[in-house]
Order: C-alpha cells, then structure tokens, then sequence
C-alpha cells in the first residue's frame, strides 16, 4: 500500500472517528475534570435509567444496558464534546405506547422488539450519514418541538401519577389516561402516597438548592435502605422488583422479518427524536464554547450508540438534554465523561444491580416526573404567544397532536407540521418594489425606505428567494399586481435577481411567459444581476433568445440608461 493511500485512508479514519483527531492532543490536566463529570454523569444516569425503563414497560435493566452500551461506543463517534447518550423520556414512552400490541403481553418479545426496534435506529442513522442528510434535523422546526416536548411531558406526568398514588394506571391516550386517574383517586393508597411525595419533596429541593449534583442518586439510595429496613413491602407499596445482575448475553434479538417491517415506523419516530435532540444539544454546546459541531457527524454516533443498545438488550437512545447539561456543568472537557460513566455503570450492573429489587415504585415515579419537568416548556409557550400568534398555534397543535393521537402520531403530526410550515414560507417568499437610493446607482426597496427615488416609467421588482416549481405562480402573481399598482405608464420593467440563488424550469418558463405578457402590453421586460447558478439556468433554458445577453454585469442602472 502506498504512502498516499496510507494518508487517505488515515484521514478517513480520523473524518469517521473524530476521536482518534482530540486524543492526540488530549491533555492531563482535562483528566480530572471529566472524571469528576463522568461519576456524575453517571449517579445521574442509573436512577434516570431506571424510571425510562419503566415508561418504556420494559424491565428496570433494559435501561441500564441501554446507557451502558451505547455510552461505550457514542464518545468515538460524535463531534460534541459534551453531548450525553442515554435513554430519554419521550423515546421511553414512545416505546412503551406502541410495542404492547405486537408484544401480545410477552415480556420476552416485548424486550426483542424494543432492541430490534433500536437496530432499525442504527441502520436509518448510518444511512442518512451515507446520504449526508445531517441537515434532515433542520426540517422540524423549533415551534413543533416545543409543542411536541411539552406534549410528552403531560403525557408521561399523566401516566406516573397513579404510580405515584400507589394504584394502577389505564392505557390510551392523555384523556383516557386522566379519566382513569381522577375516577381512581379514592382509590389512592397513601403510604404509597406519602413515600413518592418525600422523594418529590427531596428532588425538588435538591434541584433548588444542590443544582447538578446526583440527588436523584441519594433519594434512590435512601429509598433503599428505608424500604430494607422496614416492612413498606408488605404494607401495600410497590417495590422495583428483581433486577438481573451481570451482563446480558450480547447479539441479535430473536425478531422475524415481518416484525421488523411492523417495527419500520416506530423507528423512524425514534430516529427523528433522536436526530433532533441530539443536534439541539450539540449546537448548544457548540455555540456556548466555540466549536464546530458536524451535525451529519452526530447521525454517526447515533447509529452506532444504537447499535450498540440494541446487540446488548437495550432499546433507542439519543442525547438528552437534562444528562448533558449535568455532564457539562460538572466539568466535562472531552467525551470521555461519557466513556468513564459508562464503565461505572458496567460496575452498578455487574455488581450492585441487585440490591435496586427493594427500590419503592412511587420514588421511581417521583423521579420520572421530575426529569420530564424539563419538557414543559411554560415559558417557550409565553415567548411564542408574545412573538407571534400563528407560531404559538402551531406549538398548540402539535401539543394536541400528542395528547389525543400518542407519541407516534404525535411525532408524524410534528414532521408533517414542520414541512408544511417550510413550504409555506417557500411558496410565500418576500418581494419587493425597488428605487434608487439618493445620489447613487444603488437600488433599495421603496416600502422599508420611502425616501428612495422611483424612475418615471420604470417598474424595478426583486423576489428574495429562488424561483422554483412550487413558488413561480405566486410570485408571478405578485409581480404582476405590483405592476398594475404603478403609475402608468410604464415602458421598461425591470426583474432584479440579485437575491435569487437558483431558477428550475417551472421558473425559468414562469419569466419567459412573463416577458410575452408584458410584450402584448408594450412594456419590455429585462433580467438584472443574475448570478453563478441562476444565470447558467436561464441561458441553459434558452431565455436570451428572449431577453438578450444574460450578465452578472448587468445592473439595473445599465439598463435604466441603455433604454433612455
């Protein structure tokens, strides 16, 4: 092989892997700070783990080996130095919404599911990597998000409540889930009551007053030993229950091809969770600490953090914003945080997993109600109403969306939101009636500056944005009656494309059709300022025939004096 080849294939390794690019500048004085934030990372991640492994209907470790194992290989792949992988609330009970009826009540089949259903996330991470789709994530737009987040926390908070009561919760969507709750509240066994109300006493203040310490590790800890000690088993409250100690055997669940296919759609909600908020939190870190964080990098290391959940028993997992934040303010300086914390949870599931059977269910509830705090976005829902109208509506229907059609439907809802927002705004671009700026060449838009000077006879008009099939009517349309509107008469129009990067065919037949129908009302129609793509389109599309030479040069003041 040669010396040339030798170097590609090294900087292919190190563009894949950008580990192998920070550990060779990796320092030891960072050492201790992502020590200190791995151990947290951890303590924060075991009793997290646990409560999504609840939503998600699945067994207390599936969990945990869903944070292990893709936390063992995430830390080589991904371009943020800060971003935490782990399972989260809204995959959690995404999961646990929509396998129940393929599972059939198997507890086996439920947890093959779940791990096939985090293959699947693999497999649509890596391709869209292929595909270099990173910018897939910029599709849903932050409106939707918020709606969504705040959706799925109702949701999840509705379905702990009855755990927290210490009775059994219904199924269905957020309506038929607080039905059950409020005609069972008679039903409500208060020493259950009374132990989740002093675990969401104690997280509540530790929050307030110990911000990003493991508290939610001391209150578990607590609870275990309290629960040990004293006959609150026996007295009606639900305990944890057995939890494996040791490894899960590694490979592929025992799934069939139909499954998959059944699966197809719920990973491809997962995914999109999982692509937004992991980009959303690498693009805050990034913005905070000054680098550049390769969003189609991250779809990377979401594929193979899946990979790796999925082979060990896991389910999906994504970065999550609340463990990073903790990862980040407790010191973290590379990934390797996450690597340490990894290990240290391979140490609680090999060792200690067993002593989590006396932890008390309504102190796993307290702590899920707690992490999904966060996704109740009271104060993104005030900003949008104040910014604007229209957003906060498109927030509220995508909270809609979740609360009457599930987390599945929820996230369809929210993707299609998005697109059709984006078209919308596409189709709708801004257009603008130039003049000439005073005492120059220039020309500005008349309607934000009044002083500008309009040319008898000449009509100038500018669409910021590129002409394409699904905008060309509406900007023909504009057009037009913008010209209609001026003072007759008018002998030259001028169509500015300083501001249009790319004209399609639907575009370019849209200014040919233009400039005949101003030729049947004596007005001649002139291309100005088109440039690099835009321009070899419309020559490419024949429209000099039509309107001359077709120049970067040529500017609408040229023309405004060739014509005089």
């Amino acid at each position: 092989m040669s010396a040339a080849t030798t170097f590609v294939n090294s900087r292919s390794r190190v563009r894949w892997i950008p580990a192998l690019s920070w550990l060779r500048s990796y320092e030891f004085g960072w050492l201790r700070g992502d020590l200190v934030a791995g151990v947290t990372l951890a303590a924060y991640a075991v009793p997290a783990g646990l409560g999504d492994a609840s939503l998600a209907n699945l067994p207390p470790q599936a969990g945990l080996y869903a944070c292990l194992f893709s936390g063992l290989v995430f830390w080589l792949f991904c371009s943020s130095r800060h971003t935490a992988i782990t399972v989260t609330s809204a995959i959690s009970l995404l999961m646990g919404a929509s396998l129940g009826t393929l599972a059939g009540g198997d507890t086996t089949r439920f947890g093959a599911l779940a791990a096939a259903t985090a293959l699947l996330v693999a497999a649509l991470g890596f391709l869209a990597w292929v595909v270099r789709a990173g910018a897939i994530v910029d599709f849903i737009s932050e409106t939707v998000m918020i709606g969504f987040k705040t959706g799925v926390a109702m949701h999840i908070a509705v379905s702990q409540l009855p755990k927290l009561f210490g009775f059994k919760g219904g199924h269905g969507n957020f309506w038929e889930r607080c039905w059950v709750f409020l005609t069972h509240l008679p039903q409500t066994h208060q020493l259950s009551l009374l132990v989740g109300a002093a675990a969401l006493l104690a997280l509540i203040a530790g929050r307030i007053y110990l911000k990003n310490r493991p508290v939610a590790l001391f209150v578990v800890i607590a609870a275990i030993v309290v629960s040990s000690l004293t006959p609150m088993g026996d007295r009606g409250v639900a305990l944890l229950g057995s939890v494996p100690q040791g490894m899960p055997p590694v490979g592929l669940p025992a799934v069939s091809f139909g499954d998959l296919d059944e699966l197809l759609l719920l990973a491809m909600a997962c995914f999109v969770l999982a692509a937004v908020e992991t980009a959303a939190i690498g693009r805050t870190f990034a913005a905070k600490y000054g680098y550049r964080l390769e969003s189609n990098q991250e779809l990377l290391a979401i594929a193979g953090a899946n990979l790796a959940a999925g082979l060990g028993g896991g389910y999906p997992v994504s970065g999550g914003m609340s463990q990073s934040l903790v990862n980040e303010s407790a010191g973290a300086r590379t990934p390797i945080s996450g690597l340490l914390a990894a290990g240290l949870i391979l140490v609680v599931t090999v060792f200690f997993s067993g002593l989590l059977r006396a932890l008390p269910q309504p102190v796993l509830a307290a702590i899920v109600l707690m992490a999904v705090a966060s996704l109740f976005k009271v104060q993104a829902l005030k900003r949008l109403w104040h910014f604007s109208r229209s957003e906060f509506a498109i927030a509220f229907v995508a909270i809609l969306g979740v609360l009457g059609s599930g987390i599945l439907r929820g996230v369809l809802i929210g993707a299609i939101i998005s697109m059709l927002l984006l078209l919308r705004r596409a189709s709708r671009p801004h257009v603008a009636v130039l003049a000439r700026v005073p005492g120059t060449d220039a020309f500005g838009d008349i309607e934000s500056n009044p002083e500008n000077e309009p040319t008898p006879g000449v009509f100038v008009f500018r669409a910021d944005v590129s002409l394409l099939y699904f905008n060309s009517e509406y900007i023909h349309d504009q057009f037009i009656d913008c010209l209609n509107r001026q003072t007759p008469p008018t002998r030259l129009a001028i169509w500015c494309l300083g501001t249009t990067p790319h004209v399609d065919m639907a575009g370019a037949e849209m200014l040919e059709r233009t400039h005949k129908e101003l030729g049947e009302r004596g007005i001649t129609l002139k291309l100005a300022e088109a440039h690099g793509q835009a321009r070899q389109s419309l020559r490419a599309a024949g429209l000099e025939q039509h309107f001359g030479p077709i120049g970067a040069n040529t500017t609408i003041a040229g023309l405004i004096k060739a014509s005089s």
